[in-house]
């Protein structure tokens, strides 16, 4: 906190106090920023299979595999071991490529580790394909944060991170429940199927992002109709 500097833009005047028909049409900006809009997509589609790594996978294990809750914390302590170990060092790795192709890299490896769970039987698959999924994750989430805010204008940097909040609380909301109707009626392996596609739907979007906005997007207003 002490050292690390202040990029929050310094008011040039005393702001006036926003109404609340202001506050709204700021994120309307937000929502209507179309590249932006598709980075959140693209987002969405990913978390949404990433957020089964807390929610459904605990049950699969359990009803499919019979793996003992030890052996779930054993699965869940290795992604925490593998973030201690080796975050800083994949961070000053990433920052040096572009933002977009490391999304791409990222849902690359959340594609490989939970499609293995639809294939693999064994506690050191289990292991091995969660060590891939937090490879992924070393890489996403900090590229992601940093994309979010370099959409924003300096003085909307807040409503932009709120919307990029959606990336969590729309797959928050949806993935345990479309998750749990495969499992009641399908074959639950279906369930790391449908996200490798969905993963590779979000590679797709990343990559069309990078082609479309290089590896420094920037603001684009909404053209008027």
């Amino acid at each position: 906190f002490r050292l690390l500097p202040e990029t929050k833009p310094q008011p040039k005047e005393e702001a006036e106090e926003e109404s609340i028909w202001q506050t709204l049409s700021g994120y309307r900006v937000a929502l209507l920023d179309r590249p932006y809009f598709a980075f959140i997509f693209a987002s969405i589609l990913m978390i949404l299979v990433y957020q089964q790594m807390y929610s459904s996978l605990s049950v699969y294990l359990r009803d499919v595999h019979h793996v003992d809750p030890q052996f779930y914390g054993l699965i869940m302590s290795s992604s925490a071991v593998t973030v201690v170990l080796f975050q800083f060092w994949v961070t000053r790795v990433i920052k040096k490529y572009p933002p977009f192709l490391m999304m791409v890299v990222a849902t690359f490896f959340y594609m490989i580790g939970f499609t293995m769970y639809g294939f693999v039987a064994t506690i050191p698959l289990f292991i091995l394909a969660m060590v891939i999924v937090t490879i992924g994750e070393m890489v996403g989430m900090p590229t992601s944060n940093v994309l979010a805010a370099s959409f924003a204008p300096e003085e909307m940097r807040a409503r932009y991170m709120a919307v990029f909040g959606l990336t969590w609380t729309v797959p928050s909301m949806i993935g345990p429940w479309a998750a749990g109707l495969v499992f009641d009626n399908y074959n639950p392996n279906y369930v790391w199927y449908i996200g490798g596609v969905l993963c590779v739907v979000a590679m797709l979007a990343f990559y069309f992002l990078h082609i479309r906005l290089g590896s420094k997007p920037k603001f684009q207003p909404a053209k008027a109709d």
